[in-house]
């Protein structure tokens, strides 16, 4: 078997895997964060952070659910590891923005955050911040889940099926779900446009 051939099982593995009931759970917190006007913060660092900000585009424009990211702006997101710490980079960003009980913080991460372990203290950071303001907690993380696991209202942890490319199916994952979630009928705000196109609407 080619490492192509073997990669692509270990893909359909895992989605044999995945509890739809769960997606839907997730789907229904998302939707109540939308009718309440709430806003989604999504959080993650590196690979998971370029995913965060995908998914702010996505929510935005095709749910039309108002998202943000604070690793999109890079001034103030150094600015404050320079001045406070890398540690409370995200849950300072979340004060500076009002986070509120009718919010949801969002997590991309492949362990979740761990302060015992001393990873990603800043989206641990970040849920404890969350949880004494009320707002609701979403992740999709990797299979031990960490913080994010344990404190969230809906957490999607990718099983793993291969211990040498947990951190590659993780990242995808969370982009193969939160497609699912943005062009899910009770999200779907907005036609894509391609699928317009498709369709004879332009």
């Amino acid at each position: 078997m080619s490492y192509s051939q073997k990669y692509l099982k270990e893909t359909s593995q895992i989605v044999a895997r995945l509890e739809p009931s769960q997606i839907e759970k997730l789907a229904r917190g998302i939707r109540l964060i939308s009718q309440n006007h709430g806003r989604i913060f999504f959080l993650g660092v590196g690979g998971n952070a370029a995913n965060a900000s995908h998914a702010v585009n996505d929510f935005r424009k095709i749910a039309g659910i108002e998202c943000y990211c604070p690793t999109d702006n890079v001034a103030e997101l150094t600015a404050r590891i320079n001045d406070e710490g890398w540690d409370t980079v995200f849950s300072e960003w979340l004060k500076g923005s009002t986070l509120s009980k009718n919010d949801a913080v969002f997590v991309f991460s492949v362990g979740g955050g761990n302060r015992e372990k001393n990873i990603s203290l800043n989206i641990v950071t970040a849920l404890k911040y969350a949880k004494k303001i009320g707002s609701k907690i979403f992740g999709i993380v990797g299979p031990e889940g960490g913080a994010t696991a344990k404190m969230a209202d809906c957490c999607i942890k990718i099983p793993t099926v291969n211990p040498r490319t947990i951190t590659a199916h993780v990242e995808s994952f969370q982009s193969t779900l939160w497609h699912l979630l943005v062009t899910h009928p009770d999200l779907k705000a907005h036609e894509m446009k391609w699928e317009s196109i498709k369709r004879g609407k332009l």
